[in-house]
């Protein structure tokens, strides 16, 4: 077990979102609180907030405040000790005909059609559909100080990309988006693979997935990297 826990985080103004509906339990209200917008939010507070279980999402730092639910819970992987199950491996297999990029700029003329895409033919029951270009820029193409774009290309065409945020101690998946037309290619288990070795080129310990909530299909796939370390009242407990 670990906690990551310091000073700086006392200081961080939040505010409530107003009881709206769960994106991810169906009939279920939520309650958002997220960071002061105009806070200085360098790399160490970003680091700490993330180790509390916040999530970034835009230009916005959040986490949940649900009242008699405490479904999200925040999990990471442990990078060192990882070890990719056969389905894993044969999705490495199956891509090694891929080429990955690391980059700095998104250019949207490429990116926007594959998210649109993406949200059209996999998320159209979702609260991110219909997609445009406005909420791309907000959501996606807005990089922070510590982001990159992870590209992941088939003949030199983008078939799928993920959004990273660099922390002190690990990465942040953000959200990746990929091609819908190539299923058998598992793009969205391979974005991920890719991001572990990213971060274990980069000697970082972690690599933060966001939410997982036990009763939601959707999330079912981040238990499948192992060992995962899950956030459970401020402490981060291996699930394996």
């Amino acid at each position: 077990m670990s906690r990551d826990i310091t000073p700086d985080v006392q200081v961080v103004r939040l505010f409530l979102t107003e009881p709206h509906p769960c994106s991810y339990l169906k009939r279920k209200k939520a309650i958002t609180a997220f960071v002061d917008p105009a806070i200085d939010m360098d790399s160490h507070l970003y680091t700490q907030l993330t180790g509390l279980g916040f999530r970034r999402s835009g230009r916005y730092v959040y986490t949940p405040r649900c009242e008699g639910c405490n479904a999200c819970v925040s999990a990471r992987i442990l990078v060192d000790e990882f070890k990719a199950n056969r389905q894993q491996r044969r999705c490495n297999k199956r891509n090694a005909d891929l080429t990955v990029w690391v980059r700095r700029e998104i250019d949207e003329s490429e990116h926007y059609p594959l998210y649109a895409s993406y949200i059209k033919r996999r998320h159209s029951d979702g609260d991110m559909y219909p997609p445009s270009l406005p909420q791309f820029k907000d959501f996606i193409s807005n990089l922070w100080r510590g982001s990159k774009i992870i590209e992941i290309r088939l003949d030199n065409v983008l078939i799928a990309a993920g959004v990273i945020d660099i922390l002190d101690n690990g990465l942040s998946a953000i959200y990746v988006y990929y091609s819908p037309d190539h299923p058998k290619r598992s793009l969205g288990t391979y974005a991920i693979l890719a991001q572990v070795m990213l971060a274990k080129q980069m000697k970082l310990p972690y690599v933060y997935l966001g939410y997982w909530i036990k009763n939601s299909p959707k999330m079912a796939y981040k238990t499948s990297f192992q060992p995962l370390e899950l956030l459970i009242e401020e402490e981060w407990v291996r699930s394996d």
